[in-house]
C-alpha cells in the first residue's frame, strides 16, 4: 500500500512538472479534454435541468389520475384528425356516470373552457382571459395552491354564485397593488365577486398548471351565464383520481366499462374516447431527453477522442524524456507494474486537470445564464462525478500505450540510449 501511495504521489509530482514545465503544450494537449467534458457534462446537465423542470410540471398532473378526451396524448395531432373530430366531446352525463357508477375513483372533476371574455374593474381592463369551469373536486385532485383567499364553499358552488378564482397577471392587471379578494368586477356584463388567486406560475416550461391568464368559475355558474352545450368542442375533458387501494389499471377498466356503457357502444365497436395518463406523457419526454443526450454525447466523444490522443502524445514525450530514468528504476529493482501504474497515474491526473477546467467552465456558464433562462439550470453533484470519472477513463485509455511502453523498457537498452 505504501509503495502504491508513494507511487501516486511521485506521478503528481510529475504531472505537475509537466505543467510547469511544459505549459503551453500541456495546455493545449488538455483542451480536447477540457472541451469534451464541457459538451458532454454542459448537455447532459442542461438536459437534466430541462428534464427536472418539464417532470415537476407534469408531476402536477398526478400518477394516479385518469384525464377522458377525445384524442390521446401519444398520437401526434395531425394524424387521423377528422376521426377524433367527430368523436363526441366528454360531457357532464358521463361525468356523472363515473362519479355515481365507478367505485375505484375517489374524485372526479368535469372541466370545460368556457371561452376568452375581457374582465373590467373601474377604469381597468384585462383583455384575452381565459374563462374555464369546473365541478367542485377540482382543488382537490390538482392540489391547487392559492396566494390569497379561498376555494368555493360547497354551498356557494351549488348555488352558482358569482364568485371566482383569479390568476395572478389578472389581478396584477385589474388590482394593481390593491387586495383583490372581495372585490367585485364585470365579466362579460355580470358582477363577480374574487374570492381567490391562484398562485403564480413559476419558470415551468410546460406550465401545466398556468392559471395566470385565467378566470375560474364554478360549473353551476358556467351553466349561468354561457350556453355550456356550444361551446369550444376540444375544451370538455373529464378528470379521475384513483381511490387508495385501486390501481390506476384497474380505475382505467372500470371507467372504460361505465363510459362504454353510458354511450352505449356495442361489443364490436371501438372506443369514441381516449384514456390518457401521466405515464404516457412521461414515456414520450424520456424518448426526447434521451435524444438529446445522445446528441451532447457525440459531440463530447469526438472532443474527447482528440483529447485523448493529445495526452497520449503527451505522455509518449513524457517517456522518451524520461528514458534515463526509467532505466535507473528498472535496473535497482522497480517492477513493470510499478513502471506501469506510474505513467498511467500521471496521464490519469492530467485528464483530471482537464476534466475539472471543463466542469469549471461549466458551472461558470450556467452561473452566467441563470437569470436569463426561461428554467432553472444547474450543475449538479452526480453529473460532477460523472465528468470526474470520464476523465478517468480517458486518462487510463490515453496513458495505457505508453506506460506499457515504459513498462517493458530493457533498462540496459533505457540507460545507453540516454546515453
Amino acid at each position: 500500500m505504501r509503495i502504491i501511495l508513494r507511487v501516486i504521489y511521485e506521478s503528481l509530482a510529475q504531472a505537475m512538472q509537466q505543467l510547469r514545465g511544459n505549459k503551453l503544450r500541456t495546455l493545449l494537449s488538455l483542451l480536447g479534454v477540457t472541451i469534451g467534458i464541457f459538451c458532454i457534462i454542459g448537455v447532459q446537465s442542461a438536459v437534466d435541468s430541462l428534464k427536472d423542470n418539464v417532470m415537476g410540471s407534469l408531476n402536477k398532473l398526478g400518477d394516479d389520475v385518469v384525464y377522458i378526451s377525445k384524442m390521446p396524448w401519444a398520437e401526434d395531432p395531425g394524424h387521423n384528425f377528422w376521426k377524433y373530430r367527430r368523436r363526441p366531446s366528454p360531457d357532464f352525463d358521463d361525468y356523472e356516470a363515473i362519479k355515481r357508477k365507478v367505485k375505484s375513483a375517489s374524485l372526479v372533476n368535469f372541466n370545460q373552457f368556457i371561452g376568452v371574455r375581457t374582465a373590467k374593474w373601474r377604469s381597468n381592463s384585462v383583455e384575452r382571459v381565459y374563462v374555464g369551469a369546473n365541478t367542485y373536486d377540482f382543488f382537490d385532485i390538482f392540489n391547487v395552491e392559492l396566494q390569497k383567499g379561498r376555494y368555493y364553499t360547497r354551498g356557494e358552488y351549488e348555488r352558482g354564485e358569482n364568485k371566482v378564482l383569479i390568476g395572478d397577471a389578472v389581478a396584477e392587471g385589474l388590482f394593481g397593488d390593491i387586495d383583490p379578494i372581495g372585490k367585485h368586477f364585470k365579466l362579460s356584463g355580470r358582477d363577480m365577486e374574487v374570492i381567490g388567486v391562484y398562485k403564480k406560475s413559476g419558470k415551468d416550461i410546460l406550465k401545466i398548471m398556468n392559471f395566470d391568464p385565467s378566470i375560474g368559475i364554478s360549473y353551476p355558474l358556467a351553466k349561468r351565464i354561457a350556453n355550456v352545450k356550444n361551446v369550444f368542442a376540444w375544451g370538455a375533458g373529464i378528470n379521475v383520481k384513483a381511490a387508495e387501494g385501486y390501481s390506476l389499471d384497474y380505475l382505467i377498466d372500470e371507467v372504460t366499462g361505465v363510459l362504454r356503457a353510458e354511450r352505449r357502444l356495442k361489443p364490436k365497436e371501438k372506443n369514441n374516447f381516449a384514456l390518457n395518463y401521466l405515464s404516457i406523457l412521461a414515456g414520450l419526454m424520456d424518448q426526447l431527453f434521451g435524444m438529446l443526450n445522445i446528441l451532447g454525447l457525440v459531440i463530447g466523444v469526438f472532443a474527447m477522442i482528440v483529447g485523448m490522443v493529445s495526452v497520449a502524445n503527451i505522455m509518449f514525450v513524457s517517456v522518451k524524456e524520461r528514458t534515463n530514468i526509467i532505466g535507473i528504476k528498472k535496473a535497482i529493482g522497480a517492477k513493470k507494474g510499478v513502471i506501469l501504474l506510474e505513467f498511467l497515474v500521471e496521464s490519469v491526473i492530467l485528464c483530471i486537470i482537464g476534466g475539472i477546467i471543463g466542469l469549471g467552465l461549466v458551472f461558470l456558464i450556467f452561473e452566467l445564464l441563470k437569470d436569463s433562462m426561461p428554467f432553472p439550470i444547474y450543475l449538479d453533484f452526480n453529473n460532477s462525478v460523472y465528468g470526474l470519472g470520464l476523465s478517468v477513463f480517458v486518462g487510463v485509455l490515453a496513458g495505457f500505450i505508453p506506460a506499457l511502453r515504459a513498462a517493458n523498457m530493457d533498462p540496459v537498452v533505457a540507460i545507453r540510449h540516454a546515453g
